[in-house]
């Protein structure tokens, strides 16, 4: 087994059989090919499996059929306790480690290769509930305009992307994965094709701010940055005319926010854009199945949890709207 950038010398010192190398390789590319995850999300997938394998591998196993109940579940303790020599993960990463091998042995049994799925009643760790953070609508206008200020390409391209970003409530790597015929500028009714997680598309409006800004940039300044590339359909830029990174859309959100004078302005990053939109929706009366959809949530339990950073709002509706509320 080959292991990746990062991975830990006591894990990589393990000899992985064949008989669990190879199916981990064939679920890795249906994980891909099938169900069309990011690289990022595979990659993690890849990190996660292959510290399963090489601690069941210490185990005796060398094949799927080998892996017990007891000794998958026995996994989630060495996860928890960094008992394999590796550093203790984190609830919420471990829940992401437990989920990637409960989707590894259930695939193995589907395929013939494990006799059952060891992994089916599988848990991970009750997670911490953390509320998204988002800022006050005050701070977010400061950053857009933060964003503009200046001359030549870049403020119109940095005003474009945040613009849209706030609008939709897309996350950065839908962002930056725009085409520009993902984007339809029309005055009556302007909106977005944005592609989420295993590439599920969803339409999003996009508001009249948005939408100028959008245009500003498409119009006077994307020609002047396409120009020093190839000819790439990237809505998005950088100074060279190639797509803008991920990494680049981030250092955009933080420069504006650092220069907008925003409390904490380091701790501002794109999903604070995201669970922005998704809060001030809800605050000015949106349906939380509407903000679902807008978002690309598969559950309306993801989005519910925003409905807990508006306590103020929603006390303030218990008092005006109940009969008894007030004495």
């Amino acid at each position: 087994m080959q292991t990746t950038p990062g991975t830990d010398a006591a894990t990589a010192a393990v000899e992985v059989p064949r008989g669990l190398a190879a199916p981990l390789a064939g679920y890795l590319a249906h994980l891909r090919v099938e169900r069309g995850l990011s690289d990022n999300t595979l990659g993690a997938y890849r990190r996660d499996l292959e510290r399963f394998v090489a601690h069941v591998a210490t185990q005796g196993a060398v094949t799927p059929t080998d892996l017990t109940r007891e000794l998958v579940e026995g996994y989630v303790e060495v996860l928890r306790t960094g008992a394999d020599g590796r550093p203790v993960l984190a609830p919420s990463s471990t829940a992401r480690a437990v989920a990637s091998v409960r989707g590894w042995t259930r695939f193995c049994a589907s395929e013939g290769l494990a006799d059952a799925d060891p992994g089916s009643r599988l848990k991970p760790p009750a997670r911490p509930r953390r509320l998204p953070r988002a800022i006050p609508v005050d701070d977010v206008l400061a950053i857009l305009e933060a964003a503009g200020a200046g001359d030549g390409e870049r403020p119109l391209r940095d005003r474009a992307l945040l613009e849209l970003v706030y609008a939709t409530g897309a996350r950065i790597s839908e962002a930056v994965g725009l085409d520009l015929d993902d984007v339809e500028l029309d005055p009556r009714g302007s909106a977005v094709r944005l592609f989420g997680k295993g590439r599920k598309e969803r339409v999003v409006p996009l508001g009249s701010y948005a939408r100028d800004a959008v245009e500003a940039y498409v119009v006077r300044a994307r020609p002047v940055l396409a120009a020093r590339g190839t000819g790439i359909p990237a809505l998005f830029l950088n100074t060279r005319g190639r797509r803008l990174s991920r990494q680049s859309a981030w250092a955009v959100l933080r420069d504006a926010a650092q220069r907008a004078g925003i409390a904490h302005a380091d701790d501002v990053s794109p999903h604070t854009l995201r669970h922005s939109f998704a809060t001030h929706l809800l605050q000015g009366g949106a349906d939380v199945r509407v903000v679902q959809e807008l978002l690309g949530h598969a559950s309306v339990t993801t989005t519910q949890i925003y409905t807990l950073v508006t306590p103020d709002a929603l006390r303030e509706m218990y008092l005006t709207s109940h009969p008894r509320a007030l004495g």
